[in-house]
């Protein structure tokens, strides 16, 4: 089979042949439709991220199933599924039976542990495959399998209350899911965006309003929740100040610089700062539902499997609006 191979770190993508592997006990073989590359990519290539090379990567990954192991009884060929992070956990430690299985400590990850997407043909374990809405096509669900996924989840998270605003810091591959999420939630949304050009696209994503920093933010009235998909420190400490009493930043995007918060800030204002992944597979069932009913578009670039090396180089330079997604 063809497959997207990180070759070693640091290195250029090569689209090339590989082995089709085979289901084992608990597994599917989907044959790819679409695979999304995640910023994430980036950073595994570079080898910010642990795992070993060659490797084939791609944790938003979706297909039709065309085998199952004679164990799996709750998949069946021609299913329409997708796979999220995390592929398997040990089921055993105290993480994994009070259900928060992302911080099992033997957590193997899409793409990191296993093979990822990017390719032809890929294995999921049967119970972590979700299965895809009729409405939903593949190019569309293959995003939020790790960006719609991490930005409702750090909705959820927050759990903002009826009458509270939610404001977005960064509206990019991310934020521009994030601002469709609140809006489809119900919540006033605020976007704070730095690029004036991006005005008009984001009051068409549902933006109440656009401001450019968290001064401005404070100005039109502040946020009980901003959910920061920002890769800029910076631009998250300067969004603290639009945080109302009682307000939560919630992170999603990383960044090697730390986040220092003015202690008068948070014992006066009694804010928080919040760290989400994606926090539970019911937030995922949601996250594709609210994309079935109408309510949320992924603004996506497409390409095909051989051209896998330029999808990559525009995601890392930063040039891709918003999602790259690769279709086999």
């Amino acid at each position: 089979m063809q497959a997207a191979v990180a070759p070693a770190v640091n290195s250029s993508w090569q689209v090339k042949d590989v082995p089709q592997p085979q289901p084992g006990a608990n597994q599917v073989l989907v044959k790819m439709h679409a695979s999304g590359i995640c910023y994430t990519d980036v950073h595994q290539t570079l080898g910010h991220l642990p795992g070993p090379f060659p490797r084939i990567l791609g944790h938003e990954p979706v297909g039709e199933i065309v085998a199952v192991a004679p164990d799996v009884t709750t998949r069946k060929v021609g299913d329409r599924v997708g796979t999220a992070w995390i592929q398997s956990t040990c089921g055993r430690c105290e993480w994994c039976q009070r259900g928060r299985r992302m911080f099992c400590p033997y957590l193997k990850g899409t793409g990191i542990e296993t093979q990822g997407g990017h390719a032809e043909y890929m294995l999921m374990n049967a119970d972590a495959t979700y299965l895809i809405p009729d409405k939903v096509s593949y190019e569309q669900a293959a995003p939020i399998f790790c960006a719609g996924y991490t930005v409702y989840g750090g909705l959820r998270w927050a759990d903002p209350q009826p009458h509270e605003r939610v404001a977005v810091l960064g509206i990019g591959g991310l934020g521009h899911l994030a601002v469709q999420y609140s809006k489809a939630a119900g919540f006033e949304t605020i976007a704070v965006s730095h690029s004036p050009d991006k005005d008009k696209m984001i009051r068409d994503l549902g933006a109440d309003e656009v401001v450019r920093d968290g001064k401005g933010l404070a100005a039109a009235g502040g946020a009980d929740v901003i959910l920061s998909t920002s890769n800029s420190t910076k631009a998250m400490v300067d969004s603290i100040q639009g945080l109302r009493p009682d307000g939560r930043l919630v992170t999603m995007g990383a960044d090697a610089e730390p986040i220092s918060v003015s202690l008068i800030d948070l014992i006066s204002k009694r804010i928080r700062i919040i760290g989400s992944q994606q926090n539970g597979p019911e937030y995922l069932y949601e996250a594709l539902d609210f994309v079935a009913q109408g309510k949320v578009k992924t603004i996506v670039e497409t390409y095909p499997l051989a051209e896998a090396p330029k999808a990559y180089d525009r995601v890392a330079q930063g040039k891709a609006r918003f999602r790259a997604v690769l279709i086999m």
